[in-house]
């Protein structure tokens, strides 16, 4: 439980969640970290703290560098448990003199209502404060992805703490982007955005260009990985997605099945997309995570959706995955849906409407299929995917 120094006097004192696999409802195969950081100056300063659990982890890591008792400042940049959590326990019982910097006053509210009177300083955007050779600049980053979030610049060091932006769900052994898997980095900060982020692209927006005249060396950020080498490769990737930019050659798949008929209309559509030379990112919601699929709509134009009737409904999985993209708003993107049935065949039906619900746009008729689809089924399957 040491810390991690990511330069002179700045340590990592975080919390390393190796076996994290669910957050907000969608799935962290990979883990999670929960960071925060120490800067040694007159005023010794903590940047945000970790989830309640992981308390002594944290604790552990400060002391390998300084007595936790000598903390001045407390940053916290956002109110979420999973880096305000251990806020109090460090007050009440190490840092008990320390001073908490948060947003004014959304940062105020939340903290106040989570951990009562502590000894808060409230800061509104542009504000700074020194804490001797280094000062800590600080940028209101609101609806990402809450009303209280805010960013601490560093310009000495030219390092962003910037809590949940840019971040990942990722546990490693390693600090740096240099020292891990870009691929890896960058496949998990894209399933971050879509799941976390995707529904507040305008404030994203708006963040980068509030961001855009910090000289930055570094993202220090809330979970994952630490840039350092692979910067422009990150604010680039949050410009295209901030932006709703999609991809034509790119189609998602997924349905769920009964008694395989409707998986053989996926495999159908599947087939006739790639014909038109479209990739497709295709799953079978018996096996496949919500969260995965929300991730491949980030960047795909197409998207088809299916299900069988049971009870008069679609399926549950197939009910779930719409009732959460709908969350995310996903315009600018076309969709069908599509499925078998046995008698009543309302599914697809209320699978159209709940895409329609969500900001697609409809883009061929349903493909809904009594029974086993013919082959006459599946040629019409073909010229409804070319009508897309």
């Amino acid at each position: 439980m040491k810390a991690v120094q990511i330069k002179p006097n700045i340590y990592w004192v975080g919390a390393i969640d190796w076996s994290m696999r669910t957050f907000h409802g969608y799935s962290t195969g990979r883990g999670s970290s929960y960071n925060a950081y120490l800067i040694i100056d007159d005023k010794v300063t903590l940047i945000d703290t970790v989830k309640a659990p992981f308390y002594e982890e944290m604790l552990a890591r400060i002391s390998s560098v300084i007595d936790p008792a000598k903390i001045d400042v407390i940053v916290s940049n956002h109110v979420e448990p999973d880096h305000s959590g251990s806020l109090a326990l460090l007050c009440h019982h190490a840092a008990t003199h320390a001073t908490v910097v948060t947003s004014n006053p959304q940062g105020l509210k939340g903290l106040t209502a989570r951990y009562g009177n502590l000894n808060y300083q409230p800061v509104k955007s542009g504000e700074e404060i020194s804490i001797g050779k280094r000062t800590l600049k600080f940028v209101a980053t609101p609806m990402l992805h809450w009303p209280d979030s805010m960013v601490t610049y560093c310009p000495e060091e030219k390092i962003l703490f910037s809590n949940d932006a840019f971040g990942q769900h990722l546990a490693a052994n390693k600090r740096f982007d240099d020292e891990n898997d870009l691929h890896v980095i960058m496949e998990e900060a894209r399933k971050y955005y879509a799941n976390i982020l995707m529904l507040y692209g305008k404030q994203a927006q708006g963040a980068l260009k509030a961001l855009s005249s910090l000289d930055i060396e570094m993202i220090a950020v809330g979970h994952g990985i630490i840039w350092r080498k692979h910067i422009l490769d990150i604010l680039a990737a949050y410009e295209k997605w901030s932006e709703g930019e999609v991809d034509d050659t790119k189609a998602v798949v997924a349905f769920d099945t009964m008694w395989g008929s409707t998986e053989k209309l996926a495999r159908e559509i599947t087939d006739a997309f790639t014909e038109r030379g479209i990739k497709v990112s295709y799953f079978d919601l018996r096996c496949d995570h919500i969260s995965d699929v929300v991730t491949a709509v980030l960047t795909s134009k197409y998207v088809a959706i299916g299900s069988p009737t049971i009870n008069n409904q679609m399926m549950p999985p197939v009910a779930a995955l719409l009732c959460y993209l709908k969350g995310f708003k996903p315009t600018g993107r076309k969709a069908i849906a599509f499925g078998s049935y046995g008698w009543g065949g309302q599914s697809v039906k209320l699978v159209e409407d709940e895409l329609k619900a969500a900001g697609f746009e409809i883009a061929a008729d349903m493909i809904r299929v009594a029974n086993v689809p013919t082959q006459a089924d599946l040629d019409d399957v073909r010229e409804k995917i070319k009508a897309m």
